[in-house]
């Protein structure tokens, strides 16, 4: 078992990183005898581990509901919100109550988000199920919903009271999942850590055919490298705008597409290479940094282009609502080396454009 503390004074937190972690209450539950608990997941991962988790949480003595809600990115919104607050209320549970995301980043963002509105506020408990969510989206308090105009354009920071990361759920993913949670692994390299991205490249072949020892070494790595940056700018007023690498021409394709078709990892890794592209027109970054990144990415099984059906003028259309913009100015977080990014400002919309070609021909 791994433990890594995101410090944040009074709002610290244990993310717990452990196989078998759903057989035993272990201290990594901070959960006590008559606690209530919701158990909030998706119609996916309920059939595998609802039954589980509810059956070790209640032979400790803590009184477990549940709440199924449906799959897919689509569902993380106000329609599904509400049907957690219906839930909610109508059990007449209060301020005590501890909401449970068992699922993807979906789930969590969405419980995460229902935590931080409910009676104004209500603590909970992160158990990721897919890698992206294990590495990225349960870690840091980023909770909230998406609206058919921008990716997760509403929403609020709300830290969980821990996060549990179990290794064994990962051989219940398909190869498009735990792809999608390696484009996550692949950023965090290229923004924060040389080394990180060279042990990848020569342990990747590990981590697909889910060599243990390296996906808990990868994963725990991942975990540090964003709890270093959470602990100096929890609200993301500064340094951990790093962590939006490829993120605003990735959230413009899922927009785009309804939050369909394409899965955030696959989204990001073609908006990953078309920060690359921009990068190398500023003369920024070098070719061969370049390259080696399109290879990694390729070899993770992940699209190195955007969706074909999509112009520079669409991209655009949605990178001007991304939170990142101000009055239509696209401030992009670019690559400067591996291991290095920073945020350049006002960047030429038709640059832009002819970055994104770049990508899409290449």
């Amino acid at each position: 078992m791994e433990k890594i503390i995101i410090k944040l004074q009074k709002r610290s937190y244990p993310i717990i990183i452990a196989d078998k972690l759903f057989n035993d209450f272990s201290p990594c539950w901070p959960l006590n005898i008559g606690d209530k608990v919701v158990l909030i997941t998706n119609d996916r991962v309920a059939p595998i581990y609802l039954n589980i988790l509810r059956n070790l949480l209640t032979r400790s003595g803590i009184v477990t509901d549940q709440l199924i809600l449906p799959d897919g990115e689509q569902n993380k919104s106000l329609i599904t919100l509400n049907t957690i607050f219906t839930k909610l209320l109508k059990k007449n549970y209060d301020r005590s109550t501890i909401l449970i995301a068992l699922g993807g980043g979906v789930i969590g963002d969405i419980t995460g988000f229902a935590a931080a509105t409910y009676q104004r506020g209500i603590r909970f408990i992160q158990v990721p199920t897919t890698l992206l969510a294990q590495v990225d989206a349960s870690i840091g308090g980023k909770t909230g919903i998406n609206h058919i105009l921008g990716k997760n354009m509403i929403g609020a920071f709300h830290q969980p009271i821990a996060v549990a990361i179990n290794l064994d759920v990962l051989h219940t993913l398909s190869m498009k999942e735990f792809s999608s949670g390696l484009a996550e692994i692949i950023k965090y390299a290229i923004a924060l850590d040389s080394s990180f991205f060279s042990w990848l490249e020569s342990h990747l072949d590990d981590l697909l055919i889910l060599h243990s020892p390296s996906l808990m070494y990868c994963i725990r790595r991942c975990c540090e490298l964003k709890a270093s940056i959470i602990t100096i700018d929890e609200r993301d007023q500064g340094i951990r705008s790093v962590l939006n690498l490829g993120h605003t021409y990735g959230h413009a394709i899922e927009s785009y597409l309804g939050y369909s078709q394409w899965s955030h990892g696959e989204s990001i890794a073609a908006g990953i290479m078309m920060a690359v592209n921009t990068a190398l027109r500023l003369n920024q970054f070098n070719c061969s940094d370049a390259k080696r990144i399109k290879l990694l990415l390729t070899r993770a099984g992940l699209p190195v282009r955007g969706p074909k059906e999509m112009t520079s003028k669409n991209y655009l259309e949605y990178m001007k609502r991304d939170k990142k913009s101000i009055s239509g100015q696209l401030n992009l977080v670019l690559p400067i080396s591996i291991g290095n990014v920073k945020t350049v400002f006002n960047v030429n919309h038709e640059l832009v454009s002819l970055s994104i070609e770049d990508t899409n021909s290449s």
